[in-house]
């Protein structure tokens, strides 16, 4: 066993003395040790429970014979650090996390490992760990949030965001916001919509390397404890079947979570995840496989933000399984994908059979023909941008309108809220991107802003930052080449015209070739409003948006 290394023959007596301090007996060194990387804090709801499925982790591993050994890693709110400096450190975060438990299980030679994971960075970065390592693996989530009732409606934590700008715009008064705020977000669990915490513990089970509900069972049902368990036992199945991550994750299984994100709709921030993740498995990712496939792959799914379900909803209507099984029938999933099961996606997900058709539709009812992603060029992103096109009006899917630019998205969600922006207009937000910002802030403050103002089916938006999973209108982010690297973003001004073609695939700027050239060379190299500490080595290793945000090749 990989653990050896620390604990058997005579030079090893000391490695022994200190686990002999820890109280280990005898009898658990003689097991398979399983590592847990708990990102379990008292910052994020989606986190606060943690320790308690830690728990039932180390009751399924002991269940099977193996010993666990449980250390932390940290995480962020995206949606306390919103819309101010506390972003940038947000998708920077991601980074951390995957170095943070390489770091630990490369000094300390686990058999297996379980990720213990929630939110948005934070599990796409124990993914991203979990392909470098390569050690028996599987992932946890915590689970999502119930969510919130108000006036006998669902709501979330967007739904505050968006009552933000209907009280500026005197829609509702100061009550009903105080209201909003209590109800919408009631206990333990990732926000209860599909946003990027929930879209990524959902592809987490397309991808293999989770046990059936990962994504959908609610952070306060006892089936999440019980779920815990069994995903203890199966690493140390894993362990004595040697099956690592890379014997299961495959560039199918990749196939498979993008197909299952663009049919739920999911987050925009999976653009940036998948391919980040694929590197670190050694699998090559183009996000253009999100085009070619939304061609194909309806939306079946009208959840948060966009429509009215949560995920509770789409527990209940048969989970992930469920929706797979849905695109099965069409052939839009490659069945021969292996999973932790150490069985083929395909015979599982025949088993599940959906109970909600108004949560998950037939094929042949689907909310969109096309997926709820789209990848556009042009000459204003001819390295690519990415839309959210489940979320946008039928209107709006195709728009010229005059620019409106800022350089930063406090003070675009400033002026929306008082007004600037009118009916037409194209918001455009620049030097948001990784390298720009630093950090690629999210920027559900202004998109909420649109929607509290009345203007999502007349405004679009623009940014080389990214959007929250919360996001929902004509939104564009993910902009690349960055302005920060003289993309053709940097030459926008006031009044130029835009043209956003969803349909065609295309965002340009209505300029010539040689203007956007000339305006790009009177502008002067770009230095980060942030160039301190952890944010100013982040701007410097980092790439724009069309990579993933991963770092610079160092070789």
């Amino acid at each position: 066993m990989r653990s050896d290394q620390m604990k058997k023959g005579i030079k090893r007596a000391p490695h022994r003395s200190l686990f002999h301090a820890l109280g280990i007996t005898e009898e658990e060194l003689q097991r398979p040790i399983i590592g847990i990387a708990n990102s379990a804090n008292e910052i994020i709801p989606g986190h606060m429970h943690l320790q308690q499925l830690a728990a039932a982790v180390k009751a399924g591993i002991r269940i099977q014979g193996g010993t666990p050994m449980e250390f932390s890693t940290i995480g962020i709110c995206d949606g306390i650090a919103m819309d101010h400096k506390g972003m940038k450190f947000s998708l920077p975060s991601r980074e951390l996390i995957a170095d943070s438990i390489e770091l630990v299980a490369g000094a300390t030679p686990f058999d297996g490992l379980v990720f213990l994971t929630n939110c948005d960075k934070i599990t796409p970065g124990m993914l991203m760990a979990m392909g470098r390592l390569n050690i028996p693996s599987i992932l946890v989530s915590g689970g999502p949030m119930l969510a919130g009732i108000h006036k006998g409606k669902a709501v979330d934590l967007v739904s505050v965001f968006e009552a933000v700008g209907r009280y500026q715009s005197g829609r509702i008064d100061g009550d009903e916001l105080k209201q909003m705020e209590i109800l919408a977000c009631p206990g333990a669990g990732s926000c209860s919509g599909l946003f990027t915490a929930n879209s990524m513990n959902a592809l987490s089970e397309a991808l293999g390397v989770a046990l059936q509900g990962n994504g959908t069972i609610p952070a306060v049902f006892s089936e999440r404890i019980k779920l815990s368990k069994y995903s203890g036992m199966k690493a140390v199945s894993l362990v004595l079947e040697n099956r690592k991550p890379r014997d299961i994750v495959t560039g199918d299984s990749f196939y498979n979570a993008v197909a299952v994100d663009l049919a739920l709709g999911g987050s925009t921030n999976t653009t940036l995840h998948l391919p980040a993740i694929a590197g670190c498995f050694d699998i090559e990712f183009d996000i253009n496989i999100f085009d070619r496939l939304s061609r194909k792959v309806p939306h079946l799914c009208d959840l948060s933000p966009v429509g009215s379900h949560h995920i509770e909803d789409l527990h209940e209507a048969g989970g992930i399984y469920a929706v797979m099984n849905r695109l099965r029938e069409k052939g839009l999933v490659r069945e021969t994908a292996n999973t932790v099961y150490q069985k083929p996606i395909g015979e599982l997900i025949e088993r599940t059979r959906v109970t909600r058709d108004e949560v998950i539709r037939p094929l042949d009812n689907p909310y969109h023909l096309e997926g709820g992603l789209a990848i556009l060029y042009g000459n204003l992103a001819p390295r690519g941008s990415v839309t959210k096109t489940a979320g946008i009006p039928e209107k709006m899917k195709y728009h010229k309108g005059p620019a409106l630019v800022f350089e930063d998205g406090e003070t675009a969600a400033r002026d929306i809220l008082a007004g600037k922006a009118k009916k037409g207009d194209i918001v455009v937000i620049r030097y948001e991107g990784p390298k720009g910002g630093p950090g690629m802030r999210e920027m559900l403050s202004p998109t909420s802003a649109i929607v509290g103002m009345g203007l999502v089916e007349d405004v679009a938006l623009i940014t080389d930052g990214r959007f929250s999973g919360g996001s929902i209108g004509s939104v564009i982010g993910h902009v690349s080449p960055e302005a920060a690297e003289k993309g053709a973003i940097a030459a926008v001004r006031d009044g130029d015209l835009i043209e956003i073609d969803v349909p065609n695939r295309q965002i340009n700027l209505l300029l010539s070739p040689e203007e956007i050239e000339q305006r790009l060379l009177l502008i002067k190299p770009h230095r980060p409003k942030v160039s301190e500490g952890v944010l100013k080595r982040y701007s410097h290793f980092v790439q724009s948006a069309d990579t993933g945000a991963t770092y610079k090749d160092l070789e």
